[in-house]
């Protein structure tokens, strides 16, 4: 999710999109590999393509487990990355079949509002997602209402993201006017550098404020928590919907159930993306993702019960 509020709504080109395969003619209700062509025994449709948002770390770990417990089944998945209109362009004409990371009711609202009648909304597996600032646990404030008066115990800096992301937007436009920030020093540079402030500061034991959202592996690797909004002004907390084309329960029975069943944790989703996107230094997540599912065997395996 390293640059999910960087652009906003911007519109990338389209990605060239691989077409689901024929209707399913399978009965039953297992989900093993034991169908013929293009159908599974479950009833679902042998060949899955999922849509994956360029830099949306837990939308890209969904897609991995997922991937990982389909495949395992029998599926054909196949994933493919791109910006967030052209997701939804694809999916309302069933060039995408799912995405898992619709940000709910604000943030991708727009794209529902123009496309909702020919997606299919499987619910929320995760109900926590939010703009948040984050400090130290040990750290001596816990609101941002208290922030101005304490700004010596932070070095009078505010650690940002990247310029242009709508969270280093709202936090201009908003969170400083509104508690009284100004006065403090505000820098933005990338994601990756505030978290090596984090970083830096974690070791040095030393108190930071940073611009920050959840789901981020960063709770997950660092001793830090949110500071509290008693205004509001970064806004509600958002749901993490995974979304279809209009037609999926009808050519994935099996894999719409579990779907409508998915729910997933903040500890449990930063846990997996810690150990994709920090812990280790490669974008092979296969072997990752296989070894968190072995750590979390009874949690995966009721995912498809």
């Amino acid at each position: 999710m390293k640059n999910r509020f960087k652009t906003g709504l911007a519109v990338a080109a389209v990605a060239a999109l691989a077409l689901t395969g024929c209707a399913a003619d399978g009965g039953g209700d297992g989900g093993g590999d034991a169908g013929e062509g293009d159908a599974l025994e479950n009833g679902d449709q042998r060949d899955l393509t999922i849509a994956v948002f360029n830099g949306w770390d837990e939308g890209i770990a969904a897609t991995e487990l997922w991937n990982a417990i389909l495949s395992d089944l029998g599926y054909n998945v196949t994933l493919e990355y791109a910006d967030p209109a052209p997701v939804y362009s694809g999916l309302s004409t069933g060039d995408y079949d799912i995405t898992l990371d619709t940000w709910l009711p604000i943030t991708h609202a727009s794209y529902m509002e123009e496309y909702g009648d020919q997606l299919h909304d499987f619910g929320a597996w995760n109900d926590e997602a939010a703009l948040t600032f984050a400090v130290n646990e040990d750290a001596p404030i816990t609101s941002i209402d208290e922030l101005a008066a304490n700004a010596d115990a932070f070095n009078n800096t505010i650690v940002g993201i990247e310029p242009g992301a709508g969270l280093t937007e709202i936090t201009q436009n908003e969170v400083i006017p509104g508690y009284g920030l100004e006065g403090m020093t505000y820098t933005t540079s990338s994601t990756a550098a505030m978290l090596t402030e984090l970083s830096t500061a974690t070791e040095n034991n030393e108190n930071i404020v940073v611009t920050l959202w959840r789901p981020h592996w960063a709770y997950d690797a660092f001793p830090i928590r949110d500071l509290e909004d008693p205004q509001g002004l970064l806004g509600d907390a958002e749901g993490i919907h995974s979304i279809g084309r209009a037609d999926i329960v009808e050519t994935h029975p099996t894999l719409s159930g579990w779907l409508e069943n998915f729910e997933m944790s903040s500890d449990l989703l930063y846990s997996l993306e810690n150990a994709m996107f920090n812990e280790n230094e490669t974008d092979d997540y296969g072997p990752i993702v296989e070894q968190w599912i072995s750590e979390n065997q009874e949690y995966v395996d009721g995912l498809t019960a």
